[in-house]
This record gives C-alpha cells, structure tokens and sequence, in this order.
C-alpha cells in the first residue's frame, strides 16, 4: 500500500516541478530506470534516496509515504528569483504561464541590478566600519 503511495505522489510533484523523469533522476542522483522504477512502484527507494526526492520535489518524506496529505510542509520560499521559477504560480486561482511571469522576472531582474552596486558599497562599508571599531 505505501509503495503504490509513493508512487503516485512521486508522479505528481514531479510533474508540477515540471520535471522530466530525467531531470528527475539526474537531480536525484539516480539512474532514469531507478526512478522510474519508483514512480511505477517496481522499486521502493532506500532512506537517503528518499530524503534526496523529498529535497528535489521540496516535499517532505511524511507526504511521500502517505503520513500526511499535505504536499508543501516546508516553509515557503522568500527568495522571488525561485518563486518566479515555479510552475504552478497562479493569481486567485488563474494559473500563469512562464511566458506571463517573464516580464515579471524581467523587471526585477532590472531593479536588483541597479541596486546591487549600493548594496555591495554598504555592505562593504559596514565590514570596514566594523574592522575599524574592533580596532580601537
């Protein structure tokens, strides 16, 4: 029973990741035919393999075996570089393609550059203002 779980939630992240079953075990650190393997619930993967889907599929090994239904325990991403890149992105409910989100990525692309000569100054600044109280 848990196999056939394991199986089919694989199946499912993987696709919303919108990996291919290559992608997949290449990131996995497994063989294509292992993972698939996996996915038609011919295998079963050892713990560390487990743990290394769960990473991959940004799941949690609970939902991978069926403890939980919830497929996102993990705490949300505040990086907006990643989240732009998830294909599943929606607003209220509409879905977004990658050709929608582009120019969003687009703009801040654009605003991150021209700050980040400012942030790399100060941050500089702080490092030295740092050195020169430590010294006094």
């Amino acid at each position: 029973m848990i196999t056939k779980v394991i199986g089919e939630r694989l199946r499912e992240l993987r696709k919303k990741r919108g990996l291919t079953l290559q992608e997949a075990a290449d990131r996995i650190g497994v063989a294509r035919s292992t993972y698939s393997g996996y996915e038609s619930n011919y295998r079963q993967p050892p713990l560390e393999i487990l743990y290394n889907i769960a990473e991959v599929l940004q799941t949690s090994a609970d939902y991978l075996l069926g403890l939980t239904d919830n497929p996102y325990p993990k705490e949300p991403t505040k990086n907006a570089k990643e989240l732009l890149n998830d294909k599943d992105l929606h607003w209220d409910g509409v879905p977004l393609s990658d050709a929608e989100l582009k120019p969003l990525r687009d703009l801040l692309e654009l605003v991150v550059k021209e700050r980040l000569p400012k942030v790399c100054q100060d941050a500089k600044e702080n490092t030295k203002g740092k050195k020169e109280s430590e010294n006094d």
